[in-house]
């Protein structure tokens, strides 16, 4: 059981998200950074799909009834267990009774904490994420309060091994780490990249050469359906309006007013603006982690070299995974 003593900003429970219901209306949703929870989860132990916990830039207070094992990733937040500093990308066992802090995120925006067997909440439509705006899943379709109990499932036999070992060698923490940002071929810093979209040849030449060559920057419009963002005015060659058409996480809309918005886990399920391009799957995270003021530009990219970077990414993890395998034995 998992006691919350201070919620955070906006704390809730997240898997990978429910898939099949767009056609009803119903969001896919989930962690906003998929490939972070699913390291995190990997750590302790469990299935990619566990539920865990995201966090926005002011994190909560926890505490444990039984011994577990925890590990968090994502932005840089202060972290404590008990008064030590809580080590990230790596398991950490917390006794029975201990407090568990997440204070300010100091350089990015979100974090994902996952525990041994996840967090036990009900399903709905097949996911355990919060989708707040229709109140179902998570913790009562809401973000943590003071006060709320979460359950939490079996760990697996791998977490058991884990704990045993760090028991025996009197650790707090495992010496290893896993780091999303270490595997596949990240771009550089502050690059995304990203294909031209399905309405690419509706903006003026100036336009498309904008969208590669500019420094764009994150605005506070942002939340879990998108990210606005600010720079120098996409003019459309074409006119008029266009039949909404299906997006997905990763599409950069482009409003009348010439501003790109790209798109997140939460987006809505159509949309009626021109799709100038996506940002490829191993990229999109990065989103995900910008504060408004913050600079990125796009770096243009194939559908093939966009597959190649995914693949790569989970190659790396299933070799993560497959070690890990044989550290516990």
């Amino acid at each position: 059981m998992i006691h919350v003593h201070k919620p955070g900003l906006l704390t809730t429970v997240q898997d990978l998200g429910r898939p099949g219901y767009q056609q009803y209306g119903i969001v896919v949703g989930g962690a906003l950074d998929g490939f972070a929870a699913r390291t995190v989860n990997l750590i302790v132990g469990n299935d990619d799909n566990a539920a865990v916990l995201e966090m926005a830039q002011t994190g909560p207070e926890l505490s444990f009834e039984r011994e577990t094992l925890i590990a968090w990733g994502g932005a840089n937040f202060e972290a404590h267990l008990g008064s030590e500093p809580l080590p990230r990308d790596r398991a950490v066992r917390v006794a029975a009774g201990e407090t568990v802090s997440f204070g300010l995120a100091v350089t990015g925006m979100r974090a994902w904490l996952a525990v041994a067997g996840g967090v036990d909440v009900p399903l709905v439509m097949g996911s355990r994420s919060t989708y707040r705006r229709a109140g179902i899943g998570g913790h009562q379709g809401r973000p943590l309060v003071a006060g709320d109990t979460l359950k939490t499932g079996t760990p697996s036999e791998w977490a058991w091994k884990i704990l045993a070992a760090l028991h025996q060698d009197a650790k707090r923490a495992t010496a290893w780490t896993v780091r999303p940002e270490t595997m596949g071929r990240p771009a550089p810093a502050g690059v995304v990249r990203a294909m031209r979209g399905p309405e690419w040849d509706w903006f003026k030449v100036e336009a498309q050469l904008d969208f590669f060559r500019a420094n764009w920057q994150a605005t506070r419009e942002a939340d879990r359906m998108g990210v606005r963002l600010t720079g120098p005015m996409l003019v459309r060659e074409k006119v008029g309006d266009m039949i909404s058409s299906a997006v997905n996480a990763g599409v950069v809309q482009v409003p009348a007013a010439g501003q790109p918005i790209v798109l997140l886990p939460s987006r809505q399920s159509v949309g009626g603006y021109p799709r100038i391009a996506a940002v490829v799957a191993a990229d999109l995270g990065r989103f995900t982690q910008l504060r408004p003021g913050d600079s990125m530009r796009f770096e243009e990219t194939t559908l093939v070299s966009a597959h190649e970077l995914y693949l790569a990414r989970e190659r790396d993890l299933n070799r993560v995974r497959t070690g890990l395998a044989r550290l516990a034995g």
